[in-house]
Parts: C-alpha cells; structure tokens; sequence
C-alpha cells in the first residue's frame, strides 16, 4: 500500500497543481475567461479517450511497464509550459499529461482496491483517496497563488514530480503480485452497466467541482479568497474522503452516498449566494461542498466496485474514473459559458439544485446488485444499515 500511497501522492500533486492554475495562467496570456477552461478540458477528454485502453494494455504489457509510461508522460512535459502561456501550447502539452493521467487514475483505483484487506476496501480505497485528497488540499491553491504571483516556472517544474515514482514501481508491482486474466468483453459490459449509477453521481459532483476550481480564481483574482477558499475545499474533501471509507465498512453506503450528495449540494449553493453577499459565506460554502465532494469520491467507488465484483474491477474503475474526468472537463468548460451570460453565482445555484434533483440516482446506486458474488475472503461493505 505505502508504494500506491507514493505514487498516487506525486501522481496528484502534479495534477492538483496544474488544475485550477493552468486556465489563469491562460488568462493572463491573453485567453478570455469564457474559454480558459478549454486547457482543462482538452487533459481530461484525453484522460477519457485513454481510460479505455488501460484494461487491454496491462494485460498485454503487464501492469509495471503501463505505470511507467503513465508516470512519465505526466511529468516529463510539464516544465515545457513555461514556453509560452498560450492557450494551444498549454492544450498540447496538457493533451499528453492527459494520457499519463489515464493510466494513473485507472491502475490506482484498481490496485487500491485488490490490497485491502478482507472486510476493510473502504478503509483501503479511503487511504488511497487521502492520498488523491492531500496534494489536493495544498497544490490546488498553491498553484494559483504562484501563477497569480507570476511563478508559473515554480508550477512547471513541480508539476514533473511523477517523475520521481519511477522507483516506486517495481515495490508497487509487487505488493499485488500477478494480476487476473481480464474478463470476457460481456462480463466487462456488466460492470459498467453496475457502476453506472454510482459514477452518474460522481459526474454531477465533479461537474460541480471543476466548475469551483476552474472559475472562482478567475472571479476573484485578486488571489486571497480564491485561494483560502480552495484551501478549506481540499481539506475537508480530504478529511471525508478518508473517513467515509472507514464509516462505511461499518454501517455501509445505502444512506451514505445520498447524504454526501446533498451535503454537497447545500455547500455549492452557500458558495453561490456567498458570491453575492459576502466572502465569509463563500469560504463556509466551499468547506461544507468540499465535505460533500471528498465523501462522494470515495463512496461512488466503493459502491462501483461492489456492484460490479471482483471480475468487474478494472472495468468499474475506468468508468468511474471517465466520469469523474468527464464531469471536471465539462464543468471547466460548460460552466464559464453559462456564467458568461447568467453571472457565476447564479451558475452555482443552478447546479447545486441539479445535484439535489440526482439525489434518486444516488438511493440506486447505493444499492448492490443481486445475485454479485462477493470477492473471496472479503466482506464487502454492506448497502444498506
């Protein structure tokens, strides 16, 4: 697990970095605010594109030499963005970030899964979203206050930190020893048919979330309350996304899942009305929403991952990873179109009444398939309390 933890730690510190500091960085080059989350976008449909492959290419490659490429083609182009702040060479080189992203996001998921221990995959996949959560908690910001401060080489050249879990690899490789054949083409569309509702719900949530990280420094870009309250959304995401899986190992995820979605619907709408009536309201909003969101990643997982079994398992997890990336790149994208005509407070209360309307689709997906077989020797967490 410590080999996971250090990969996915680099793996996302390079990301979260890059996430929200990217579009300003394009602002200040020039780019209109309406369009600066195209450089998101473009590193997230690529991650999609990608996420697909991953299953055929480690059962082809082995898992080691897929994580390798993943690692490499996510550090070695960043430091290249200090060239030009142009918005098609920011695009490019994110577009092969993108797909090292993929590989990351896909084999992580997947792995955190198959080392935890009989009865605890919501305590191993919590750890493994700790992980994913604190270079969230701290890069995120960070990034926007360097390129806000006009420090974009300091995010380059942090940004080729997957560099340095090369040597974790072959410890990672091993720690899961060999991996199962993949499943025939009909078992792998079982699982994405049971992970479907989960990862609806991971999709709205993320929406949501690019649109917070992307457009909020854009809003306010004098630096001091986007990035405080970018600050108190990583670490409340990050401390619900660690406790939500040890919580439902215990009590399950049939009550879980639809609280978070609510929680983050109540966040994102006090962030929207904050925009309007005060920043306090605005740094409340992104705690609460934070809290919701961190929730959310974890226990859509859990609840993908039971509903597809143990056979499903990598199929599970490149469908919820896709609709995780897919909900970050459309609201990075969609979002600024609609507050170009609505203002970004209003956009936030639309979407947060959005996430309240899924709130069914969160109850289905909560729920476990009938008649899934259990992994051998695990309890999986149970649905209901």
């Amino acid at each position: 697990m410590q080999a996971l933890v250090g990969v996915t730690l680099l793996g996302f510190a390079s990301y979260s970095l890059t996430l929200a500091s990217l579009p300003v960085y394009a602002v200040s080059g020039g780019a209109a605010a309406s369009t600066a989350g195209l450089v998101t976008a473009v590193f997230l449909v690529v991650t999609i594109a990608v996420q697909s492959l991953i299953p055929g290419l480690t059962a082809r490659f082995g898992v080691g030499p897929v994580f390798v490429v993943g690692l490499v083609a996510m550090g070695l182009p960043a430091p290249l963005y200090v060239l030009d702040d142009g918005v098609l060479w920011i695009s490019i080189l994110s577009a092969v970030r993108g797909a090292g992203f993929a590989i990351l996001t896909v084999l992580g998921a997947t792995l955190s899964a198959q080392v935890a221990p009989p009865g605890r995959r919501g305590e191993s996949i919590g750890l493994y979203g700790l992980a994913i959560a604190i270079p969230n908690l701290v890069a995120v910001p960070a990034g926007v206050a360097l390129v806000l401060d006009d420090s974009i080489g300091w995010v380059a050249w942090l940004s080729a930190l997957p560099l340095l879990g090369l040597p974790l690899v072959p410890r990672l490789v091993r720690s899961v020893g060999p991996q199962a054949a993949p499943g025939h083409a009909g078992a792998s569309r079982a699982a994405v048919l049971a992970a479907l509702a989960p990862s609806a719900v991971l999709f709205a949530v993320t929406l949501a979330g690019g649109g917070v990280v992307t457009f909020l420094p854009i809003e306010r870009p004098d630096g001091v309350l986007a990035t405080a309250a970018l600050l108190v959304f990583g670490a409340t995401g990050a401390v619900t996304r660690w406790g939500a899986g040890r919580l439902a190992d215990g009590v399950g995820t049939r009550v879980l899942l639809p609280l978070a979605l609510l929680v983050s619907s109540a966040g994102l709408l006090v962030t929207g009305i904050g925009l309007a009536v005060g920043d306090w309201w605005v740094l409340a909003g992104a705690a609460v929403f934070g809290a919701g969101f961190g929730a959310v990643q974890n226990l859509s997982l859990l609840c993908a991952f039971t509903r597809a079994g143990e056979s499903g398992t990598t199929a599970a997890s490149a469908m919820w990873n896709a609709s995780f990336d897919a909900g970050t790149a459309t609201g990075a994208l969609a979002l600024g179109v609609v507050a170009a005509g609505i203002g970004l407070d209003w956009t936030y209360v639309v979407v947060a009444a959005g996430l309240a309307a899924m709130l069914p689709v969160a109850v289905a997906g909560s729920r476990p398939v009938r008649g899934r077989v259990s992994p051998e020797g695990a309890r999986p967490p149970r649905a209901g309390t």
